[in-house]
């Protein structure tokens, strides 16, 4: 099929609210599909279970997905996921499948084209947009697995960007329209996978449209790592995304706050798509498709969507009755947000005409204090954490942070503290400035970053790193150059 463009769907966007499908998991599970069902002659005699791995499903059973797609496009969604949400090298290490990460995400992209192909020819003048899913994986960036050992992560920048990086072009290749980040529970993770489709977009020599969602957990209206959904946004917001959406955890009733939040300090089109309310007392989604269409239809009578669609529970029910709910209605239109400089660590920080001066801790600077210096070199990171946790509680509104010492490694100081920084909520609040006169410290330190600091390179006119480059709009500059 051949590709509806990203400028198609943006002026299809600034006419009506479209949708998105619903829960594919949920249509699955209808099946009550068995083991033999993840196997083929090429699988059958894999060493492990396979069942539960519904990506398979694309090579093994792609009758069903195909169906669950027509069904979705028949109840009115113009934008179909593919069923890819774990096709990543990290997620199919579960199964030991990592070698079949480009064959899951082709198939799954080929069973969508198919649908979408035939939906197109029965239904002149529609078009079907194929959305790439790509899920956060099964491990975090920005915490540690262990509790004794809060520097230690389970998962490197590096990694996931190149796992990322392996089924975003997988499913470009096979032909997706757009790539789709989803379920976002750490922002770093979605940071790497930013990076990824940059390195993409130097492959292509073009640019690869994205759409990025985000999870928020509870009412606390922070995501798993713990930032708010404002922080979130300034975090990502250089990857300059077609749509920033709200997704999964929370029904449409538990979501109206954020979503209001979203559609007022967002300057790209805003999206939700919910679970069918809370998980009742047997872990199941229940609600009805007119209950969860009443409550997302406000949304859209408010002003505050230009994407809709489900998430766990919801099937092609709620997707048909949404749309007719949604008739006669209008879009959002993108507000007027004036230019400002803003910041995150788990929190916010704008910087407008009436912020006045700000204070910026140097006390975790090795170059402009002894007693740091003394803490790092004698490795007594505990107490380095507590003046930190000082700087914050005295008013820093960002920590500078600097290990440009002939005795230390910078690279792996800036990575450790960093990583310790980010265990502790009461000191990662505020955004981090990464100082050093070396480039690769620059780097190492905005790798472990999920908020948006600032890097502040003390170094020569010299050629910078690629990731360094990259980074320029996802973390603010202010260079000391001599």
């Amino acid at each position: 099929m051949e590709r509806n463009s990203s400028e198609c769907l943006l002026k299809k966007l600034d006419e009506e609210i479209v949708l998105l499908d619903g829960a594919m998991g949920t249509m699955i599970q209808q099946h009550k599909l068995e083991e033999k069902d993840f196997r083929n002659e090429a699988l059958a005699d894999h060493p492990y279970p396979l069942q539960g791995n519904n990506d398979l499903l694309s090579i093994t059973r792609p009758e069903i997905i195909e169906q669950i797609h027509k069904d979705y496009l028949e109840a009115g969604a113009r934008i179909l996921g593919t069923n890819t949400f774990n096709a990543n090298r990290i997620s199919q290490q579960d199964y030991s499948l990592e070698d079949y990460v480009e064959q899951l995400n082709r198939a799954s992209v080929d069973v969508a084209q198919k649908a979408a192909i035939r939906f197109e020819q029965d239904h002149p003048g529609e078009k079907v947009w194929i959305a790439g899913a790509i899920g956060p994986t099964n491990r975090t960036c920005s915490l540690s697995p262990d509790v004794q050992n809060p520097a230690y992560r389970a998962l490197e920048f590096d990694e996931i960007a190149e796992t990322y990086l392996e089924q975003a072009r997988a499913l470009m290749d096979a032909g997706a329209d757009l790539l789709m980040f989803e379920t976002t529970f750490d922002t770093l993770n979605l940071k790497a996978g930013i990076y990824a489709v940059e390195k993409l977009n130097d492959l292509y020599g073009s640019r690869t449209p994205v759409m990025l969602s985000v999870t928020i957990t509870d009412a606390s209206g922070r995501t798993l790592s713990g930032q708010t959904l404002e922080a979130f946004y300034l975090s990502v917001m250089h990857a300059r995304p077609l749509a920033v959406c709200i997704n999964c955890a929370l029904g449409a009733k538990e979501m109206r706050p954020f979503v209001e939040e979203l559609s007022r300090i967002c300057k790209f089109r805003v999206g939700v798509y919910p679970n069918a309310g809370l998980p009742n007392a047997m872990g199941e989604y229940d609600q009805s498709p007119g209950e969860f269409s009443g409550i997302m239809k406000e949304f859209a009578s408010l002003g505050w969507v230009n994407l809709m669609g489900g998430c766990c529970g919801t099937t092609p029910e709620h997707i048909r009755v949404l749309k007719e709910s949604l008739k006669d209605m209008k879009p959002r239109m993108i507000p007027e947000i004036p230019q400002e400089s803003s910041y995150s660590g788990l929190e916010p920080l704008r910087v407008t005409s009436d912020t006045g001066f700000l204070m910026i801790g140097e006390g975790t600077n090795v170059t402009g204090s002894p007693k740091f210096k003394k803490l790092v070199l004698n490795h007594d990171f505990e107490n380095a954490l507590t003046v930190a946790r000082q700087q914050v509680e005295a008013g820093a509104n960002l920590i500078d942070i600097n290990f440009d010492e002939a005795l230390l490694d910078g690279v792996e100081s800036m990575r450790h503290f960093l990583n310790l920084v980010a265990s502790e909520p009461d000191i990662s609040r505020v955004p981090v400035m990464i100082d050093s006169s070396k480039w690769e410290v620059l780097e190492a330190g905005l790798k472990c970053l999920q908020g948006k600091g600032w890097s502040i390179p003390s170094a020569s006119r010299k050629e910078k790193p690629n990731f360094c480059v990259r980074q320029k709009s996802s973390a603010g500059m202010a260079p000391r150059w001599w």
